[in-house]
């Protein structure tokens, strides 16, 4: 279905859920920082919150994300109480501006806390933010997802749920450290349905070690039949020079670079097969799900969590490790849990590394996005849109893209090339650069 130029997709490149990347954040800020940036929101700004829980049941080898074994319960107590004091710090800071319009919780595995730990955070961000009416959305570990959760689920009013999947095939679990019987997702697929969750997520994984186009197929054949509203479809990025525990999967069993294109291909021919419509390079969704309309329309968006229909400019992470973005600038919190706590315990906010964000970087982020969500990208008004015009030139006589004057827009088979092309727009990157991942 696409056409494959391997030399065009040979150079690794971040995935921008922000730009600059947080490849690029140093320590340069701190309390001050977030201070500052809480001060400047306005009564009326539409605000999203993001809450981070740093903690699993259990470590699956692939994965990148700040999280800890959940295997002592006095940290995920005394975790929770650090995190119910950042969350009266901050709504004390706003002092009742702002409009909390959102409030997701990602990890680690929130469900790796109890259920009445989660009701009563819920209850908390509601009353500090006065957001009664904030939809909720929440990232599942299936494994041991059991009907007190799904309760809790329901009473709170959570609205959408994602699922770490990644894949069906058990020999492809077994080799990614990640063992979850096909019993546990339709068990939480089901208990949701009847908490009355409208709005299911599934993540699904390319490229793994000995993965078949067979195996990726019935992948692929049993998620439709279980009908989530929305999937994300990542490659698997092996890191391990930056990501350790990714040395326990065995290197010489992974596709290589034409295997993973013809996968992700595949993948993208099955589902809108099936009626979902591409949303942006890796996700899908049912033509009636809000972010596939999102898509249609325009007004699609990319955050810390992905591609989303969130119009929100503004995003506060709470939690250890959890990214604030601002117009002007991305904070984040200390990763270390301890160096969190201590933070917080001496009354100061925890962010400790980040960017402040020059007008000429919201213009570069800006054409990313454009890239990304919608294939279309201006350079008028970057000095260096000559340069940009060179470096895509490879692209442009591939037949991935076109301009129209000073305008950039990507072609129907340009969408595997999307991150690569937007590369382009990056002052910070260089040729040789390793801390990414492939762009399929």
């Amino acid at each position: 279905m696409w056409p494959y130029h391997p030399e065009l997709l040979a150079r690794p490149v971040p995935r921008y859920t922000s730009y600059p990347t947080a490849a690029e954040f140093c320590d340069g800020v701190g309390h001050d920082d977030m201070a500052a940036a809480l001060d400047a929101i306005d009564a009326n700004a539409d605000v999203s919150l993001y809450l981070h829980i740093p903690y699993c049941r259990a470590i699956c080898w692939y994965c990148g994300c700040n999280t800890a074994a959940a295997n002592r319960t006095a940290r995920l107590d005394a975790y929770m109480v650090r995190l119910h004091a950042e969350i009266d710090r901050v709504a004390a800071r706003l002092d009742g501006r702002g409009r909390i319009g959102r409030i997701a919780f990602g990890g680690g595995s929130p469900n790796a806390i109890g259920p009445d730990a989660f009701a009563a955070l819920v209850a908390h961000l509601r009353t500090a933010f006065a957001c009664r009416d904030a939809p909720l959305s929440l990232e599942i570990d299936p494994r041991g997802f059991a009907p007190d959760w799904a309760s809790v689920i329901a009473e709170t009013g959570v609205t959408r749920v994602s699922l770490g999947v990644q894949t069906f095939d058990p020999m492809l679990q077994a080799a990614i450290g990640r063992v979850q019987p096909r019993a546990d997702i339709i068990r939480a697929v089901t208990l949701l349905r009847r908490a009355g969750v409208g709005s299911i997520n599934f993540d699904l994984m390319y490229g793994l070690p000995g993965q078949t186009d067979a195996a990726l197929q019935a992948t692929l054949d049993e998620t439709i039949a279980l009908a989530p509203e929305r999937l994300a479809v990542f490659g698997y990025a092996h890191v391990p020079h930056l990501i350790p525990r990714q040395r326990r999967i065995d290197a010489t069993a992974l596709p290589d670079a034409a295997a993973r294109f013809a996968q992700a291909a595949w993948a993208h021919e099955r589902l809108t097969a099936a009626g979902y419509r591409p949303v942006g390079f890796d996700h899908f969704a049912k033509p009636d799900d809000p972010m596939a309309q999102a898509a249609a329309n325009g007004t699609l968006r990319r955050n810390f969590q992905g591609f989303t229909d969130d119009p929100a400019d503004i995003l506060i992470g709470l939690g250890a490790s959890a990214i604030s973005a601002f117009p002007d600038r991305l904070l984040q919190n200390a990763k270390n849990t301890g160096e969190w706590h201590r933070a917080l315990g001496a009354n100061r906010f925890a962010t400790v590394r980040g960017i402040r964000r020059t007008p000429l970087d919201q213009r570069r982020g800006a054409a990313i996005a454009g890239v990304l969500c919608h294939g279309v990208a201006d350079t008028d008004g970057l000095p260096e849109r000559d340069a940009i015009r060179i470096r895509l030139s490879r692209f442009e006589k591939a037949g991935l893209l076109r301009w129209e004057g000073h305008r950039l827009r990507l072609k129907a088979d340009a969408l595997p090339y999307a991150r690569s092309i937007a590369a382009a727009f990056d002052a910070w990157r260089s040729e040789d650069d390793t801390r990414f991942s492939h762009a399929v």
